[in-house]
């Protein structure tokens, strides 16, 4: 026989937990709502002002003067050969590092040293990276240019692919390794065949995670590669890329120069949404 006051205390507690649930529910759809408002505006606004700005002679023809036609083609090339330099030059020593951390030294003064040091450049804002290479580059050497364009691009690609690789290594289960040790397996081939082979689809995300940070990066590449109003393939001289082209176009009082400064967001926002999709399919298993 069922004892009526404990019936009540049960019937009270379960609408207790119920009315909580619904609270932290509709204040969870609250701000996911809050955040998806703002994302679609600005999408919307990319959308609505990139397309009014977009021609063929945007990606055909160099930087204008002001109030006059032109395009940032320039700009398109600088920023994709900038950042594909870094990325070939980052995502290598990211991932090496990554693997070191995980296969081969997870404990001792030098992995905490690398993890320190990782967490550091992770944190700091890219104007900091700017001026250091700045410092050691373009002083030095006493000119802007797109090869310290590439390398501050590159610090900043490497602790991002550090530490997704650590990440996604440590996900990868002992039982594999053991297994693959057990049957005479190298250590190497053990790394490269079967742990990085698992977390591949992990450590893609991260250097796309990267390309994604670096392509619309401004701060470093006012203090490295500065500018150029003209198609120049060489390196070893400022170079255009489309962050900065940005912030000097939105920043004028021209609206031509503001027109080609949307399409360029425009541009990069189309780039990088592009890269995830590719990457998602890329990585993508087969049922």
């Amino acid at each position: 026989m069922s004892n009526p006051s404990l019936d009540n205390i049960r019937r009270a507690a379960y609408a207790r937990r119920k009315r909580t649930n619904a609270i932290a529910l509709t204040l969870s759809l609250c701000a996911m709502a809050f955040g998806l408002f703002w994302l679609f505006w600005i999408l919307w606004e990319t959308l609505y002002l990139g397309l009014s700005g977009l021609a063929w002679s945007t990606l055909t023809q160099m930087t204008p003067p002001p109030n006059e036609a032109g395009g940032i083609a320039n700009a398109i090339y600088g920023s994709f050969l900038m950042v594909l330099l870094a990325t070939v030059l980052g995502a290598p020593i990211g991932i090496l590092a990554g693997i070191y951390l995980v296969e081969y030294k997870p404990k001792g003064w030098l992995a905490e040293t690398t993890r320190f040091v990782n967490d550091i450049l992770l944190s700091a804002p890219s104007i900091v990276i700017g001026l250091f290479v700045y410092t050691i580059v373009v002083a030095r050497f006493k000119t802007f240019s797109g090869w310290a364009g590439v390398v501050a691009l590159a610090l900043l690609v490497i602790p991002v692919v550090i530490r997704t690789t650590e990440n996604m290594l440590q996900l990868v289960p002992a039982a594999m390794r053991e297994a693959a040790y057990a049957l005479g397996t190298p250590k190497w081939k053990v790394v490269t065949m079967i742990t990085l082979r698992a977390a591949m689809a992990g450590v893609v995300t991260g250097v796309l995670l990267a390309v994604a940070r670096i392509a619309g990066e401004t701060a470093p590449l006012l203090f490295t590669a500065l500018n150029n109003q003209f198609w120049n393939s060489d390196l070893g001289s400022p170079m255009a890329s489309l962050p900065v082209t940005i912030f000097k176009f939105a920043m004028s009082p021209y609206e031509n120069w503001q027109h080609l400064a949307w399409a360029g967001v425009l541009l990069i926002t189309v780039a990088v949404l592009g890269l995830n999709i590719l990457a998602r399919l890329m990585t993508r298993k087969p049922r």
